[in-house]
């Protein structure tokens, strides 16, 4: 099967989504290959500018736009090419799009809101965040992080394809990496995790980039006789408790990787929703590796301390493989 980069994933999955008339592409930048990294290249000559629409920089005007096209019938794609700044827009997205199903249950809001965490590169705070955690709190969202080209693809027609408002969240870090994608339009189905390479010593449930980290990690613990079953969650809301429960109890061990805020994020959530369903069957506590409680520094020397690597994943592991048996 052919090989093409995660951005290359994105593109081809927006052209086969574009065929059908009633789903259009706007946001800030969707003309741009700066803007949106390579992703909408050649989109807007094909199918014009009705379909491709340039926005200004408004993030609560262009959703609110978007929210009431999506009820007249059409299946917008919203891009927000910066995360950081769609708190703009959250009143839009909180209040509106995930409740309205809800409230008027005849109507439905098919929209896909695309953002972009823009992590690193010396950034600095508020052009670096990512906060997949505050949109998974809020009912009525779906909320999908992929890891590899071929979820790239697949989650994003997925959630196109979806009547009710999905998030789909993607890293530029990730945008270079290469893997097999099919030519023909697919879905990957929303609430269902990815058991990226098996293992019988512990289990380590990471997040879009910390996918990557995840399985470096483990190729590394392979050669100390240490054998990581890595999961790729994929989707963060709902999330595919199922898979992770039937990992953690045969493996008895927890290392949870996620490239948020560690104070109330994901890896707290996965955390707590875990050992509910598998507290006797835990050897050790469960580790977890995410963000400090700081905000994003503005320095390559900070970034390289701020960022979790493989490193903090092999030392989370091997922190947990050393933990006392818990006595029954």
């Amino acid at each position: 099967m052919r090989k093409i980069t995660y951005r290359e994933a994105i593109n081809e999955a927006l052209y086969q989504l574009l065929e059908d008339k009633k789903t259009v592409l706007i946001g800030q930048g969707v003309t741009s290959p700066w803007y949106a990294g390579g992703t909408t290249v050649g989109l807007l000559k094909r199918f014009g500018q009705k379909r491709v629409i340039d926005t200004p920089v408004s993030e609560s005007a262009i959703t609110g736009v978007t929210l009431g096209s999506s009820l007249t019938g059409s299946r917008p794609i919203l891009m927000h090419p910066r995360m950081d700044f769609m708190f703009y827009a959250l009143d839009q997205i909180a209040n509106h799009a995930a409740n309205w199903h809800y409230m008027f249950q005849k109507l439905s809001m098919p929209v896909v809101f695309w953002s972009i965490i823009n992590r690193g590169g010396e950034q600095g705070a508020q052009h670096s965040q990512a906060l997949q955690s505050i949109f998974a709190h809020f009912p009525g969202l779906k909320v999908v992080m992929p890891s590899t080209p071929h979820d790239a693809k697949g989650l994003l027609i997925a959630a196109a394809q979806d009547n009710n408002p999905v998030m789909f969240i993607d890293e530029r870090w990730l945008y270079d990496i290469k893997g097999e994608v099919p030519k023909k339009k697919y879905i990957v189905k929303i609430g269902k995790a990815a058991i990226r390479k098996k293992g019988k010593d512990l289990t380590i449930i990471a997040t879009s980039y910390m996918v990557q980290e995840a399985m470096k990690a483990a190729e590394k613990l392979s050669k100390e006789n240490i054998h990581a079953e890595v999961i790729d969650l994929r989707s963060i809301k709902p999330f595919d408790e199922e898979t992770l429960v039937k990992s953690v109890k045969k493996t008895g061990r927890l290392v949870i990787a996620d490239g948020g805020w560690k104070t109330f994020g994901i890896s707290a959530e996965i955390s707590a929703s875990i050992q509910e369903q598998t507290f006797s069957y835990l050897k050790s506590k469960v580790e977890r590796v995410a963000l400090p409680d700081i905000p994003a520094p503005a320095s390559c020397v900070l970034e390289k301390a701020y960022y979790p690597t493989e490193k903090n994943i092999v030392a989370a592991a091997k922190k947990t493989m050393l933990g006392k048996e818990r006595r029954a």
